[in-house]
């Protein structure tokens, strides 16, 4: 899964890298993006104007907006086929823009588990594939919110977890963010895990742990 993830770069950083997308001039650098909070997502609604949705997917159907804690993250087996995902799949693609992410790892004979923060070689800033949707409140209230979709591990994160975040590749950007109605399998391709050889991991605090906890020591290296 991905449960916690980092955007701490500068945007014109982002702006290098992610090309002809509009991103807020300023926004603050964030070292433990959580569920249900605010995170930096571009849909595929023609704009190409990023902006902030709330992270744990609320289709447009729900009548319970708390379903959001549960679909945090998508399986990318089933993203084309489950119900509160395939019509986002079709229709509400977008990238989430991430500098690194977090996953736990399992001790043996210890109970705590070890964060572990992962990050590409290059420390260049990535895209997350995820869906959007807009849900809207009996009382006129309209929520964005988003997934991150997951797939299996490779050979780096294994040692860490049964599954991980899918990155794109800068050159599938378009094709993930085509505003125009989308067959599962003309895109299930690009749901596959990045080259291992391509990130790098190592330990970090349990500070990461509590929510509240977003500053730049989180990111540093477990003595």
């Amino acid at each position: 899964m991905c449960g916690r993830f980092t955007l701490t770069i500068d945007p014109a950083k982002l702006l290098e890298v992610f090309g002809n997308f509009i991103f807020p001039s300023r926004f603050a650098p964030r070292y433990n993006i959580s569920p249900s909070q605010p995170v930096l997502a571009i849909p595929n609604d023609k704009k190409g104007q990023a902006d902030f949705f709330l992270w744990g997917l609320i289709p447009s159907w729900a009548k319970d907006p708390s379903i959001a804690n549960k679909l945090i993250n998508a399986r990318g087996e089933t993203v084309a086929e489950k119900p509160s995902f395939r019509g986002a799949f079709k229709y509400k693609r977008c990238l989430i823009p991430a500098d690194g992410f977090y996953e736990w790892q399992a001790q043996t004979g210890q109970k705590t588990k070890t964060p572990y923060y992962i990050h590409m070689k290059d420390r260049q800033p990535f895209a997350f594939a995820g869906l959007w949707d807009e849900w809207h409140s009996p009382e006129g209230n309209t929520l964005r919110t988003c997934t991150i979709i997951t797939t299996a591990p490779n050979e780096l994160m294994s040692n860490l977890h049964n599954r991980m975040p899918v990155i794109l590749e800068k050159e599938n950007f378009a094709a993930w963010l085509d505003p125009a109605p989308q067959k599962g399998e003309a895109l299930l391709h690009l749901i596959r895990p990045l080259a291992a050889d391509r990130m790098s991991a190592y330990p970090v605090s349990t500070l990461v742990n509590t929510p509240m906890n977003d500053r730049p020591e989180l990111i540093m290296p477990l003595e």
